[in-house]
C-alpha cells in the first residue's frame, strides 16, 4: 500500500496529465458520450436525498461492532472493535463516487450487477435506486457490517438487493453460477494484484459486448497497479478509463482497437 504521500505525488501527475474531462479531442463516440452523458452529467440524473441523509446517520453512529478483514486491510487501520462512524468516514465511497455510480448505472441500466465489497451498502443504495429493476447482487466478507448494511437497504426500501457474506474466493463463483449474463462488476475489496486479477477472469465468464467492469482503487498500491496494467491488456477488453481512484473496463464490440483513456474527474 502506497503512503498518504505517494499517493499525492502520483494524483499531481494524473491531474496534470489525464485528458480534461471535457470531451473535446476524444475520438471515440462511445468515450465521448460517457464524458458527457455520464462522467459530467450532475444534473441529468439525480439521486433520491434520502441516501445521502442515512451517510449523515452513519457519520454520527458511535455503536462499535466487531469486525473481520478478509481483505488487504485498511489505510486508516484494521483493529477487531471499530465504530460505524469510523467505518462510514474511511470505507465507504464519499458522495462525489457514490453519485457518479448513481449516474453509471442510470445511464446504462444494467440488469444483473456483482458488487465485491458492500461496507455499509451506501454505494450499493445508489446503484439499487439507478435502476429498481435490476438485481445486485453484493457481497461482503464481514458479518457485522453486512448486517448493517441489510438494515440500511430495509431502511431505504431497496428490494432489489440481494446480500451475501463470507470470502469473495468462496462466495463469487456461486454467484457468478446464478446468473446468465454480468452487465456490471463493482470490485471494491480485497485490494491485492492475485485475487483482483483471479476476480475479473472469474466475471469475464458471463461478460458480454456490453459489460461493464469497475476496479476500485487502482493506483491504492503497486500490486493494484500491476493488476490494473494486466487486465487493461487482456484481448477481450477495448476500452479502458482511469478516473485515478477507479478503473472502467469495457467490452464494446464496435471498438476495433483497444484504446485506453485517462480522464480527470
Amino acid at each position: 500500500m502506497y503512503t498518504s504521500f505517494q499517493l499525492a505525488k502520483k494524483y499531481i501527475h494524473y491531474y496534470f496529465t489525464a485528458a480534461n474531462g471535457k470531451g473535446h479531442g476524444t475520438h471515440s463516440p462511445f468515450v465521448f458520450d460517457f464524458i458527457l452523458s455520464v462522467l459530467n452529467n450532475r444534473q441529468g440524473y439525480i439521486p433520491p436525498t434520502q441516501i445521502e441523509a442515512l451517510r449523515q446517520k452513519l457519520l454520527k453512529d458511535i455503536t462499535e461492532i466487531e469486525i473481520e478483514d478478509l481483505g488487504a486491510g485498511s489505510r486508516k487501520g484494521t483493529s477487531k472493535k471499530r465504530r460505524i462512524n469510523k467505518i462510514a468516514a474511511t470505507a465507504v465511497k464519499p458522495k462525489k463516487w457514490s453519485c457518479f455510480l448513481y449516474r453509471l448505472v442510470a445511464h446504462y441500466q444494467p440488469k444483473t450487477i456483482i458488487e465485491l465489497g458492500t461496507s455499509l451498502g451506501v454505494s450499493t443504495a445508489y446503484m439499487s435506486a439507478a435502476n429498481p429493476v435490476g438485481t445486485i447482487y453484493t457481497i461482503e466478507g464481514s458479518s457485522a457490517i453486512q448486517q448493517k448494511a441489510v438494515q440500511n437497504f430495509q431502511q431505504l426500501g431497496c428490494t432489489n438487493i440481494r446480500s451475501f457474506t463470507g470470502n469473495f474466493d468462496d462466495v463469487l463463483p456461486k454467484v457468478i453460477s446464478d446468473v446468465s449474463t454480468i452487465d456490471l462488476a463493482y470490485i471494491d475489496g480485497n485490494h491485492r494484484y492475485a485475487p483482483t486479477v483471479q476476480y475479473f477472469h472469474q466475471l469475464l465468464q458471463k461478460k458480454s459486448g456490453h459489460s461493464i467492469f469497475i476496479f476500485d482503487d487502482i493506483h491504492w498500491s503497486a500490486e493494484m497497479e500491476k493488476a490494473w496494467e494486466e487486465i487493461k491488456k487482456h484481448p477481450s477488453v477495448t476500452v479502458s478509463i482511469d478516473l485515478f481512484f477507479m478503473g472502467l473496463i469495457f467490452f464494446r464490440p464496435e471498438a476495433k482497437v483497444s484504446q485506453h483513456y485517462s480522464i480527470r474527474f
